[in-house]
């Protein structure tokens, strides 16, 4: 299982730092979609939609990432900037007060068009936040992407060789607080070595520590939605990793709250102008 993991793992980032750097735009924002939609099938999979339901679930949100992509709003802004601007804000809020009581109650939801919007709560505001961070800088993107995957090594390993004490034995048994140590320490010395190399502040640790919590809470809450369904992997398209929601399950809680943390000062004016 390991050594699938590294092979597939082998393949894929040599893939993604390609177009990650050598992309342009909107070609970026496209291929991303792909990604989003992929996993919003594997959603609709796992909340047991109709088939027929599942289509038009996942064209209704194609339509609208082309849409964002390509279309002019008032002021020849993007339709995409208007996306980012209130989805963004949106997503952290889901993040830092829905997500935890979800998991805190383990609340299955039985409605059709609430698990809908939980979908795309969850997962399109990652398409907004891979987008606005690689407009910044894809070596921010990058850094920030690897926060979450060094975090997820280490808990892994960590855990298989200290892990004793469970983190959410009703949700997911494998992971322990250990791990969860173990995560953070490896995050941290990730963390110090940039503040070394590039004079950066020591708070960017913190940062990390922030991060690397919601990384763990987007895992835990895809783990719910799998054992409720009665999924093991969200789907099997990566050898080893099983689908694609296995694989960017930290991501879809920790890219929106960097994104807009980063942001923020620009939030924060335009509400004082609008105040």
């Amino acid at each position: 299982m390991l050594k699938t993991r590294l092979l597939t793992a082998a393949a894929l980032i040599p893939a993604f730092l390609a177009v990650l750097f050598l992309l342009p735009e909107p070609y970026w924002s496209l291929l991303m979609l792909v990604g989003v939609l992929i996993g919003l099938s594997e959603w609709a999979h796992m909340a047991g939609f109709k088939p027929a339901v599942r289509y038009l679930y996942i064209a209704a949100s194609a339509v609208a990432g082309v849409f964002f992509t390509f279309w002019q709003g008032p002021e020849n802004a993007f339709m995409q900037e208007y996306a980012l601007y209130w989805g963004l804000p949106l997503a952290a809020a889901f993040w830092l007060f829905l997500a935890p009581l979800w998991l805190w109650s383990r609340a299955r939801i039985q409605n059709v068009y609430l698990i809908m919007l939980a979908g795309w709560w969850i997962v399109l505001p990652l398409w907004l936040a891979l987008i606005s961070l690689r407009a910044i800088s894809p070596w921010l993107l990058l850094a920030i992407m690897l926060v979450v995957w060094i975090a997820d090594s280490a808990a892994y390993f960590a855990g298989k060789r200290f892990g004793k004490r469970k983190l959410a034995v009703n949700i997911s048994p494998g992971k322990t607080w250990e791990g969860v140590l173990g995560a953070l320490v490896v995050v941290s010395l990730y963390g110090l070595a940039l503040c070394f190399a590039f004079q950066l502040n020591l708070l960017l640790i913190v940062g990390f520590w922030i991060l690397t919590v919601f990384s763990i809470m987007g895992d835990l809450l895809e783990s719910l939605i799998k054992r409720q369904a009665g999924f093991k992997d969200s789907g099997s398209l990566l050898p080893g990793h099983g689908g694609i929601l296995d694989r960017v399950d930290g991501l879809t809680s920790s890219l929106p709250i960097a994104a807009f943390f980063l942001h923020f000062p620009l939030y924060y004016q335009a509400w004082m102008h609008s105040a």
